[in-house]
């Protein structure tokens, strides 16, 4: 089997692995990450109804503008607050962190501390 896909098969037990035991409410919905390797993207998604609360990205325009580059910690850290700050509009204080494949360092890590500093609860 290529590397490839051994590596998507690997990714896809780790995201199961992780997601297994989380379930995102109207309440303390799922806070789910994906990392690119110029960009992050955090979602609070409701899984019992099926939607999307709150959302935001190094490609959105008001982060654009103030950073020049979403892939590093810099860029994490400011979408990090982004989204506390949007679930905080929405009365949301808690949420299950969900880092799907991804290892909890970096920017993973830094995305999560920003939201704890923000006014989200894990």
């Amino acid at each position: 089997m290529d590397l490839q896909k051994t590596k998507h098969r690997r990714q896809l037990r780790r995201r199961r692995h992780v997601r297994r035991l989380i379930v995102g409410t109207a309440e303390r919905p799922r806070l789910t990450v994906f990392r690119s390797s110029k960009h992050i993207y955090a979602q609070l998604i409701d899984d019992i109804s099926g939607v999307t609360l709150a959302s935001a990205s190094s490609r959105t325009k008001d982060v654009r503008e103030t950073l020049p580059y979403g892939g590093n910690i810099k860029g994490s850290q400011v979408v990090g607050k982004k989204i506390a700050e949007a679930a905080l509009a929405k009365g949301i204080t808690k949420a299950a962190f969900d880092r799907g494949h991804f290892r909890y360092h970096g920017r993973i890590k830094a995305l999560a501390d920003a939201a704890r500093e923000g006014g989200l609860k894990f």
